[in-house]
Parts: structure tokens; sequence; C-alpha cells
């Protein structure tokens, strides 16, 4: 095994240090440094804007898919939207500390668990700029140090959005190096990374299922992390029409490259002629290529579904479809084919809703609405750094709460155990 390179040791040292000391931060100077960063972002758009544009063009030049070239592209809006994530994490109450449980023993002690950072966490990612001011947002907040590891298609832009964290943490007198970018694209750091169990507490990857698989497989270091986005849509007999119709189209066709896009919908059997066949119609004028099973290979648009189709993450406007008995058919088509990652029920029956919220284990289960809303902004927890799909620690978006863990205070009066 190769050693690992000074230059990430050195980081990683400057990390620990910087940790150390933003586990004690005033609250106020993390979210003065989260402000300063998004009037920076603001700023210094033309200059983040330019950088993009030199990454969109080689990524262009590279064959990236449209859906990789989504991800990666940079507008105004979209910039603003940047700088609102910053503000909105700002805003929230400061995780650390924070009291998650307390109680009083007979023996005399008061013992309380609350909320302590992580220490340093490694983000792993791929074509999404915006992760950079995401990741370092959400473990500043929670008193996390933090080691970025950008995609080479996003490297000029994460640069440019890393230097207006950067100018935040100067601004608020907290150390620089509590957000570190690697500023090489060598693939060598991935792997150091993942070896440095002295120097980072968590790794978290962000990224399509080449990059979190290897991430899985090679990692010394714990990891936070979900595979694929493979999301289903069950259209159950009891659904509203308008309701399914506007949920599907939305799941599907928002945007394709996001992890929380539908990628197969199941349709109550009586529904195949009627409100099913009017979904497939509904998706089929928007442009999305539909795969069906036998049940469905007479609709107009459909094709014919190849076991491989099941179980898999387009990520663009192309559609699985199947016929299901019930709710607990649909069941047990997500469980053998989906990814624990979102699962939606389109239903007006309580019962058939219990039964999908209490029968499946997916990260996010949701009724009557979109699974693009699987999304820690949308959540109410201003960013996220990724959706989690294990089950230690943390599942479902990944907010600045959930980069803490928790110690106990326990106090007495000279007492002692009998």
């Amino acid at each position: 095994m190769t050693e690992i390179s000074p230059e990430m040791l050195e980081m990683g040292a400057r990390a620990r240090a910087a940790a150390q000391i933003l586990a004690t931060a005033r609250p106020e100077a993390k979210t003065a440094a989260l402000e300063h960063a998004a009037d920076a972002i603001l700023a210094q758009s033309a200059d983040i804007l330019a950088a993009n544009a030199r990454d969109m063009e080689a990524a262009r030049a590279k064959g990236l898919s449209g859906a990789m070239l989504d991800r990666l592209a940079l507008d105004e809006g979209r910039l603003n939207a940047v700088a609102g994530a910053l503000r909105a994490v700002a805003a929230q109450p400061d995780p650390v500390g924070a009291i998650i449980s307390a109680w009083d023993q007979p023996t005399g002690l008061h013992i309380e668990r609350v909320r302590t950072p992580l220490g340093v966490v490694g983000v792993i990612y791929e074509s999404r700029p915006n992760v950079t001011a995401d990741a370092g947002a959400l473990c500043l907040k929670a008193g996390n140090a933090v080691i970025l590891r950008g995609g080479s298609e996003s490297f000029h832009s994460s640069r440019a959005i890393h230097a207006a964290l950067v100018a935040g943490l100067r601004a608020a007198d907290l150390p620089e190096e509590a957000i570190q970018l690697v500023q090489t694209t060598d693939r060598a750091a991935v792997s150091d990374m993942l070896r440095m169990v002295e120097h980072i507490d968590v790794i978290v990857p962000r990224g399509g299922k080449g990059l979190v698989g290897l991430v899985q497989r090679e990692a010394r270091v714990p990891v936070f992390a979900h595979l694929e986005g493979i999301c289903h849509v069950y259209i159950d007999a009891s659904a509203h029409a308008d309701k399914a119709r506007r949920v599907v189209l939305n799941a599907k066709t928002r945007r394709t490259g996001i992890c929380g896009a539908a990628e197969c919908l199941l349709i109550h059997r009586d529904l195949v002629d009627g409100l099913g066949a009017q979904i497939i119609a509904d998706l089929v004028a928007a442009g999305v290529e539909m795969r069906g099973d036998s049940a469905l290979a007479h609709l107009p648009g459909v094709q014919p579904a190849a076991p491989e189709d099941f179980g898999r993450e387009y990520l663009d406007m192309v559609m699985a479809a199947a016929v299901v008995e019930d709710v607990e058919g649909a069941m047990a088509h997500i469980r053998a084919y989906g990814s624990q990652h979102t699962d939606a029920v389109v239903a007006e029956d309580e019962g058939v809703v219990a039964r999908f919220f209490a029968g499946l284990d997916s990260a996010i289960l949701m009724h009557n609405a979109s699974t693009q809303f699987a999304d820690g902004g949308e959540f109410g927890l201003g960013a996220e750094i990724g959706i989690a799909t294990g089950k230690m620690h943390a599942r479902g978006p990944v907010g600045a709460e959930q980069l803490t863990s928790f110690k106990y205070l326990v106090r007495g009066d000279g007492t002692v155990r009998a």
C-alpha cells in the first residue's frame, strides 16, 4: 500500500487543529462566517461564473451527459440559491452543546446527553460545485473542520466558491484551515483521504455509483453514503387522479439528474387502462422514454422492459414502469429493486399509506408528494451534505445536526458508587 502523501497529511493536521478551535467557537462567530461567505458569493459572482464557464467548456469537450452538465452548470439564479443556502444554515440554531436528553439517577447523579462535533469530515464529490458551499457551511455550523475534494469537472468552480468560504472565515476571525479544498485533480488524493484514519473522522461521498462504490469498498474511515437513488412512486387504486398526475410528472421530469428523481412507476392493476394510462401518456408527452412490463405493453409510447430496466438509476428522461396487485405487491417490488433512498405512495386510503410507511425501510418515505423533495433544503435543514441510506448514525438528508455525535455530561456532589 502506498504511503499517504505529505501534502494530504499536512492538510489533515491543519484540519485537526482547526477542529479543536471550532469545537468551542462561539455560535455568533460561525454565523458571521457564513453570512460573510454568502456576501462574498454574490460579490464574486462574475468570477465564479467565469470559472464555471471554463468547467462547462471542458465538460462539453469531454462529452459529459446532459444530466451531468446540468449538475455542473451555474447561473445567477443558482448562485443566489447557493448564497441563500449559506444564510439558511447560518440562521439555524447551533447544534453544538444542545441537550438531547437529561435525567437524574437515584444515586444523585444528573446526566445530560449533549451534541458534540464529529471532528474532521472529508467530502468527496463529483460535478456539483454547490456541494462546496453546502458541505463547507454545514460542517462549520456543526463545529467540524472539513476537507473537500471536488471532481475534476468542477475544479475551477469549486475553487472560486471555496475562496468565498475562506473569506467568510477570515472575516469572522475563524481558522481558514476549517474549510480546505484539495488543490489537485490527482485521484491519489481520494485514496489518501480514505486511509487518513488519524486525521479524518468520517467520509461523505457525493456522486454517482462508481464513486460511492469505490469509497464504500476502500475506505478505512467511516462512511455516510447512499449508493444509488432508485426512487419509486406507487399509484394506489385509491389515488386522487390530479394529485397522482402532478406528483409523478414532477418526480420524474423536474430534474432528472438528481438522486431524488423517480426512476420507476408502480401502478395498481385496477388503474392500468384508466389513470395509469393517462399518467404514462403525460410522461411520454413530456419526452420520457417509458419501459413497461407486459401488462403495460399495449399502451402508446411504452417500450417492452428488459429485466435489467428495473433497479436502475437512469438519471435521464427514461423511466421503468410495472403493474402490481396492491400495496403489498408494490412493497415487494421496492424491496427487490429499490435502494432504500426515497419511495412514494399516492393514495387516499390511510390504511394503505400506513402499511406503506410501516412496511418499507427506505430512508425517506413520502405520501402524495414528489420524490424531488428528497433534499435537505426542502426538509428545512438549509442545505445537505448528502442523503444517507445506511442504518448507523445518520439517515436521510445529512444536515448540521446529523454532522454531530453526542457525549454524556455527568454531575455529582461528591457522589461515590456503593
